[in-house]
């Protein structure tokens, strides 16, 4: 290697490291998917993955979506003021959670929560030689930890977001009516008036397709899990953040895909 290819070397070994890693995560999630549509389904792992994710998530994501709500009128009407556009934050609060915010931040907030939870538990599974016994019992891991776990985050997220955009916009009008002297009947007319049913199933839409990242990078990287503690603190970290920065790609693609006309 000479001086001048280092540097391209240098460049060129994360991205094929990269795209490796990209395509080992594609295989995974097509894998797990295909086990669908295959008996047997595991209906009490399907019901606890449900419950973790879905019910044991709300509290955080409730509380976060209800200080996004009043912080975003705050700013809003801020904003507004500079043009004398105060009225438009009802609407604006409402289409920001609706579309962006409710369904970001609650995928966030599930990410360091679930995809944690579950590539630690599937990470201690492995260290542990539990997930070698499963398949000693003719228990194919994928079908028995990895669907339920994709299927329960699929549907929950959507659910979870759904709620957020409530609180959130309850949170907007409670900060609107209390602080900022709206009017508590114009403030509620000005939000249903200007909210379309696009605004809220984009975000459903949305939170399924976060909710489906969550599980698959807590899954895989659990099942990626190095032997030892230390193996299983790395895949935790990592399912986090490639939880975290999936979301953000995918919902940059997501408003361009649904938005861009």
């Amino acid at each position: 290697m000479t001086a001048l290819t280092a540097p391209l070397a240098a460049i060129g070994r994360p991205v094929i490291a990269t795209l490796a890693l990209i395509g080992r995560l594609v295989l995974f999630a097509l894998e797990g998917v295909s086990h669908l549509f295959r008996p047997p389904f595991y209906f009490r792992e399907f019901g606890q993955a449900l419950w973790q994710i879905g019910w044991l998530s709300l509290p955080v994501v409730g509380l976060t979506a209800f200080f996004t709500g009043g912080a975003l009128a705050l700013q809003i009407y801020a904003g507004g003021a500079r043009f004398s556009a105060e009225a438009v934050v009802p609407s604006i609060v409402a289409i920001g959670m609706a579309r962006e915010l409710g369904p970001v931040l609650g995928g966030l907030m599930v990410a360091a929560r679930v995809a944690s939870s579950i590539a630690a538990e599937i990470g201690t599974m492995k260290v542990t030689e539990q997930i070698d016994a499963l398949t000693t019992l003719s228990t194919n891991p994928m079908k028995y930890l990895t669907l339920p776990r994709l299927l329960a985050a699929t549907l929950a997220v959507p659910i979870l977001v759904a709620v957020g955009d409530s609180i959130g916009i309850a949170g907007g009008w409670i900060v609107g009516v209390s602080r900022l002297d709206f009017n508590a009947a114009t403030y509620l007319k000005n939000t249903v008036d200007f909210l379309e049913f696009w605004d809220i199933a984009s975000g459903l839409l949305k939170g399924a397709a976060f909710g489906f990242i969550v599980a698959l990078a807590g899954c895989f990287y659990g099942m990626q899990s190095d032997r030892g503690a230390q193996g299983v603190g790395r895949a935790t970290k990592s399912a986090v953040v490639a939880a975290s920065v999936m979301i953000l790609a995918a919902n940059y693609l997501l408003t361009e895909l649904f938005f861009s006309s």
